[in-house]
């Protein structure tokens, strides 16, 4: 639970307003045309509820359906179930398409994530994002009240500050970026870079997931805008404009560290740990997990992993590699074109390593039910995390936390966020590197179980004091002031 600042009948906390692209609930029309609530979980989730509720507070976004009638009376409902109010805005089949499917996914993740190369810079998706970022400040701005904490999330409502200020709102906002913030040339390649960056100094506070990202941020500032002071420091730089002071801090993301413990010793997710292990014979388990995504590096640790195969003959016969991949943003076609890629080489490595009762790779591409997941996490003897961006990667956290036997070995890519949090005693890679990727899955598998016991023991105590709600507790605490009244 977030940690309690005492207080009096004259300062309390301000009311929270949270703002994402999505509503904290999954809306659905089956196939009676009736629509129906389900409750979403999650990290962020979970982590929210608790202060929503304690200060009556207000979630706005998208309900993931264009309106529709009964619309309103399921959120209701949803409101009372919660224990705070949800605010739905309102989006057009053409909002989705050009807003999200295109500036969101086709120009702003490729970009922030370092693939200029596959951004789509159509002028029609940019109007689109702008319209949408001001249909959610008009319903943002109907609902604030004086003192409010207004704390948006991510990639998708960069210009909802700039679009409240315009409307004469003047509470504090704040901005937590979930992914990356690429390099200052990167970022310039955007042609409406300058818009966006005005935008953002729109706001109190910006949260960055790593000292990466926040200096990333602050060069490009300091290039392209003048006039500005900045007072850097080693967690949270002070970035004064004409109207205000801007902070730009370091707030890593984690997840319910104690949720994931008590789930994995689940008898449930026990049973289900024995019958993978009976499956795979005896042989240690190698584990990649991730939703499709060129940012995931699937295909560099699948190469890495047929690399290995051919020189490290005693793996032979003696390992087994699960590939799951969950489906993800199948409308765009860079995604389709990687899942083929990424079956090929799967077909590639099988047909050549294949031996009687042996195959090397088993490939999933499904969605899994949370215990299947935490039992995944906890028969594998080796988690291969290796994006090749991102902003942190919570699957490197969920693994470490679900391995309560403390024997699993966590690789990860240098390039992750949780890198600068979890790389001394993980093992780190450079997912280019293929060679030397496959060296290190190598090493892995031969570590002993001293070393394993004391690098996961290290692991796991670093996500357990840095949980979820150690992270929302520091970014509102050093974000926000107290209210009077």
């Amino acid at each position: 639970m977030l940690s309690e600042t005492p207080h009096n009948d004259s300062q309390r906390y301000r009311r929270l307003v949270v703002i994402s692209n999505r509503l904290p609930i999954t809306l659905t029309k089956e196939y009676d045309a009736e629509i129906k609530l389900i409750p979403a979980s999650g990290g962020l989730v979970n982590a929210l509820l608790p202060i929503l509720r304690e200060r009556r507070g207000l979630w706005v976004g998208w309900p993931g359906i264009p309106s529709e009638v009964g619309l309103e009376n399921l959120l209701i409902v949803a409101n009372e179930e919660l224990g705070f109010e949800l605010k739905p805005v309102s989006l057009t089949t053409k909002d989705y398409h050009y807003y999200y499917l295109g500036f969101s996914n086709e120009v702003l993740w490729p970009l922030l994530h370092n693939f200029p190369t596959r951004c789509n810079f159509e002028p029609i998706y940019w109007k689109a994002y702008q319209s949408v970022n001001r249909k959610f400040a008009e319903t943002i701005a109907k609902s604030a009240k004086s003192g409010d904490y207004i704390w948006v999330h991510d990639y998708h409502l960069l210009m909802v500050a700039e679009e409240l200020r315009r409307i004469g709102i003047s509470q504090k906002i704040g901005l937590f970026m979930h992914t990356p913030f690429p390099p200052r040339d990167t970022f310039t390649i955007l042609p409406w870079n300058l818009q966006i960056v005005r935008s953002l100094l729109q706001y109190d506070t910006i949260g960055f997931q790593s000292l990466r990202d926040r200096n990333n941020f602050i060069d490009y500032v300091r290039a392209a805008l003048k006039g500005l002071h900045f007072n850097a420091r080693k967690r949270i730089s002070i970035i004064t404009t004409e109207r205000h002071a801007v902070k730009a801090g370091v707030y890593p993301i984690s997840i319910d560290y104690e949720e994931f413990v008590n789930e994995a010793a689940d008898e449930k997710v026990t049973n289900h740990v024995n019958l993978l292990k009976q499956a795979c014979r005896d042989r240690k388990i190698i584990l990649g997990i991730e939703r499709l995504d060129y940012s995931k590096g699937i295909p560099e640790r699948l190469k890495a992993f047929q690399n290995a195969l051919g020189r490290f003959s005693d793996l032979i016969g003696n390992v087994t590699f699960i590939q799951i991949v969950v489906p993800s943003r199948s409308d765009i076609p860079e995604y389709k074109d990687l899942k083929y890629e990424i079956q090929q080489l799967v077909s590639e490595i099988n047909g050549k390593y294949t031996q009687p009762g042996w195959v090397p790779v088993h490939y999933m591409f499904r969605s899994l039910k949370r215990s299947e997941l935490i039992a995944y996490y906890r028969v594998a003897d080796i988690a291969i995390v290796t994006p090749l961006i991102d902003g942190m990667n919570l699957i490197a956290k969920e693994y470490c936390a679900a391995n309560i036997d403390c024997k699993g070995v966590l690789i990860l890519s240098q390039f992750a966020g949780a890198a600068e949090q979890l790389g001394r005693y993980s093992l780190l890679v450079n997912p280019y590197d293929i060679e030397g990727f496959a060296d290190t899955i190598y090493c892995a598998y031969i570590m002993d179980d001293d070393e394993r016991q004391l690098r996961m023991r290290k692991l796991r105590k670093s996500i357990k004091n840095q949980d979820i709600f150690w992270w929302a507790n520091s970014f509102l605490a050093e974000s926000e002031i107290y209210s009077t009244g």
